[in-house]
């Protein structure tokens, strides 16, 4: 049974998840939600429940520090993944599960944590992602903490300009049509165009997820020119991280 779009299973299927977060820009975007994560997580060993977890590139690192972590996603693939990374790493996860966002197979107050890094922007409808949300609150303990990613409204835009997507036409129609309603769609099928998502306004964030603090993870830099020079010399890099978490 499939429990997502089938060009969202098919984009994960070929885009290689796995790799993604090892190149400057996913690196990036792992080291700033780490940072976040080690500063509001509760401490050890408090049990995380890691929905749309993908292949472990936060849970197994959880693990690694003590925390008992539940690593849920729809793609048996990345299951598999997941399953291949705990055990590289000499971990083991309390659990790896095929599941739903929307539909936990958990007793309510059961999480200490809960990292939302990957669903919500994957659930186009409101009401999908509210059941999520509504979900992570209900196996939430009471004092419990949500992490919730969302890719922003212009995310496309500048990442064509930056890119080179831009010269594309049927691009920039994508660009055009996330602006206008914030739903992504890729009739081209080109991996790097990504899959079908939702691109939030920040006040419409700010609507789902009652009393969050909204924090910019990447900020603006991904998309700068010289980006990768300063990633990848050590000094620039460190300085960024910095400057980053002052303007998050």
């Amino acid at each position: 049974m499939r429990l997502i779009p089938k060009e969202i299973e098919e984009h994960y299927l070929q885009s290689k998840e796995s790799e993604r977060l090892s190149n400057e820009w996913g690196e990036l975007e792992r080291l700033r939600t780490q940072a976040i994560l080690a500063r509001h997580l509760p401490s050890t060993p408090a049990v995380i429940f890691d929905v749309g977890g993908g292949t472990g590139a936060y849970a197994v690192p959880r693990a690694k520090q003590g925390y008992r972590v539940h690593l849920i996603d729809p793609v048996e693939l990345h299951l598999g993944q997941a399953r291949s990374y705990a055990a590289a790493s000499g971990v083991a996860l309390a659990s790896i599960t095929r599941g739903d966002a929307r539909k936990l197979d958990f007793p309510a107050g059961s999480a200490d944590a809960v990292l939302l890094l990957g669903p919500l922007y994957h659930l186009v409808e409101q009401h999908d992602r509210l059941h999520a949300l509504l979900e992570a609150h209900r196996v939430l303990k009471p004092r419990g903490v949500l992490f919730a990613a969302a890719i922003f409204r212009f995310a496309s835009m500048l990442d064509g300009l930056s890119r080179g997507f831009f010269r594309d036409v049927e691009f920039r129609k994508i660009v055009e049509r996330d602006l206008t309603c914030g739903v992504h769609g890729n009739p081209t099928n080109e991996p790097a165009y990504f899959t079908t998502a939702y691109f939030h306004r920040s006040d419409e964030l700010a609507t789902e997820v009652a009393d969050a603090r909204i924090l910019a993870i990447e900020g603006p830099v991904w998309s700068a020119a010289l980006f990768r020079e300063a990633w990848n010399d050590a000094a620039q890099r460190e300085s960024l991280m910095n400057f980053l978490s002052l303007v998050e």
